[in-house]
């Protein structure tokens, strides 16, 4: 026998399941039959009672109507009566002398010296020796030694009263009882066998959309994740469940796909600059040069050292900026952004200068955020050094700082009277390794990687802020960076740059 086989069975879902429907369907079948059983006793024992009252009712208006205690007809019909129900043990006894123990139980009663004086008594065939002389001290039917009796106090004629008791055996409710008895214990029986099989198989058919799942979710590689899972138009929980899962997988083949073009575009970047450094090696060494060759030879070299510098701190930075929110929000510092502004547009003044361009900074008023401060700085350099490289001479960019109305963020702004953005290109801007229709900008200096709006995205993203552009061919193009500022509680009580 397979052991391991049974075990992983049973820990299964399915077979948790039956079992779990298993219990709760026995537990509530036997608490159903039982309270049938119960119902049906109760039922039984007040028919019995209902007919005890109507026999008592019907010989009390007999006695009244014949006058007299010791009728022999009355008495002739009682005893065929009982003789005819026989298998009920029916039987009545009368008496014209009232129990002291049943004094009062009557609506009429006489005085004690006629209660105790000595009277008729006459019973019927089938009457219990044990119970002749028991009265009933409640007044209501009870059950004594397997009969049920039911007593009443008449009055005659003669204003004579008389005590009638009628009673029947409870054997023929046993006799039901039992048979019900028998009944539920057959259908407790087919329980055990129906509940557990019809368990397992409805727990199969809740389970199978998740054997789908497992067998789609074992199927998936990252090199191949079309494969979907199957949505049943349910509407239940387990649709919602591959509907969710199914957006995962959306979310890891696009994630995926983005890392490949990623690495593609990578390689495609660096074999660049590394095949120059190549071919300017391999032209140095295959003759004896002159000095001036070999500093020429290497100054291109060192040039495309830069080059490959450049893009490989890039694509490390990227790789830096991909920590998620949370991360850099708990790990931050208070950042002014106020003195950053001021010292990038310090580091490029020179730059605007030797390209005739005017340059202006509008920063009135302070703005603390939480981050990191190198990141934040790369932000702002990247967009200026954007601004000023798509900048024909003559133009103008400028750098502002706003806190908007609500007071919760803070607002950056690089505005440039460049050559604008075309509408059809937004979308990609922000792709990486993307650098738009060249052919606009052939006559400026814009040799890039690519990288620097993507990296400026990811920082902006990683501070919980966002990133917008607004752009018009010809006019130019405004970036506009919305950072939440750090709450006043926060940064009190902590240091940072003026």
């Amino acid at each position: 026998m397979n052991f391991g086989r049974i075990k992983s069975t049973t820990q299964s879902l399915r077979f948790r399941l039956m079992l779990l429907n298993a219990i709760v369907v026995l537990f509530a079948s036997m608490g159903t039959l039982v309270g049938l059983r119960a119902g049906i006793r109760f039922a039984l024992v007040h028919e019995l009672d209902q007919i005890l009252s109507e026999d008592l009712d019907e010989i009390e208006l007999d006695l009244a109507a014949a006058g007299q205690p010791d009728s022999k007809t009355l008495f002739s019909q009682l005893d065929r009566k009982a003789k005819g129900h026989v298998q009920h043990r029916w039987f009545v006894h009368i008496r014209t002398a009232i129990p002291r123990e049943i004094e009062g139980q009557g609506k009429h009663t006489n005085s004690h010296n006629e209660i105790a004086r000595a009277g008729r008594t006459w019973q019927s065939v089938n009457v219990p020796p044990e119970l002749e002389l028991q009265p009933i001290e409640s007044g209501s039917p009870v059950t004594v030694n397997g009969y049920r009796l039911s007593d009443r106090i008449g009055v005659l004629s003669n204003e004579e009263p008389v005590w009638i008791r009628v009673g029947a055996s409870t054997s023929s409710i046993e006799r039901d009882l039992t048979l019900i008895d028998e009944i539920i214990g057959i259908a407790f029986g087919l329980g055990l066998i129906i509940a557990p099989l019809g368990g397992y198989w409805l727990a199969g058919r809740v389970t199978r959309p998740l054997a789908t799942m497992i067998n789609t979710t074992d199927r998936l590689r990252p090199e191949e994740l079309s494969e979907r899972l199957p949505v049943r138009g349910t509407g239940d929980e387990l649709d919602h469940l591959s509907h969710t899962f199914n957006l995962l997988l959306d979310r890891i083949a696009s994630f995926l796909e983005q890392r490949r073009d990623f690495l593609a575009n990578a390689a495609h970047e660096l074999r660049t600059p590394l095949a120059a450094l190549r071919s300017t090696a391999e032209v140095a060494l295959r003759s004896t040069r002159s000095a001036s060759e070999y500093q020429e030879l290497l100054g291109t070299i060192v040039e495309e050292s830069e080059s490959l510098e450049v893009l490989v701190n890039q694509l490390l930075l990227l790789a830096e900026t991909e920590a998620d929110t949370e991360t850099l929000l708990l790990t931050g510092e208070p950042v002014g952004l106020k003195d950053l502004i001021e010292r990038s547009f310090d580091m490029f003044v020179g730059v605007a200068e030797s390209r005739s361009i005017s340059f202006s900074c509008d920063v009135r008023e302070s703005a603390i955020v939480k981050g990191n401060r190198h990141h934040l700085r790369q932000v702002i350099n990247n967009l200026i050094d954007n601004a000023l490289k798509f900048t024909p001479a003559g133009g103008s960019v400028t750098v502002s700082l706003e806190i908007d109305t609500s007071g919760s963020n803070a607002r950056i702004s690089v505005q440039d009277s460049g050559i604008g953005i075309a509408a059809e290109e937004m979308p990609r801007l922000f792709e990486r390794f993307y650098r738009g229709d060249r052919s606009r900008r052939r006559d400026l200096v814009s040799r890039g990687t690519g990288l620097g709006l993507s990296i400026c995205q990811a920082i902006v993203n990683g501070h919980a802020g966002s990133l917008e552009i607004e752009s018009q061919i010809g006019k130019g193009t405004c970036v506009h960076v919305v950072l939440p500022l750090l709450h006043p509680a926060d940064a009190r009580g902590q240091h940072h740059p003026a």
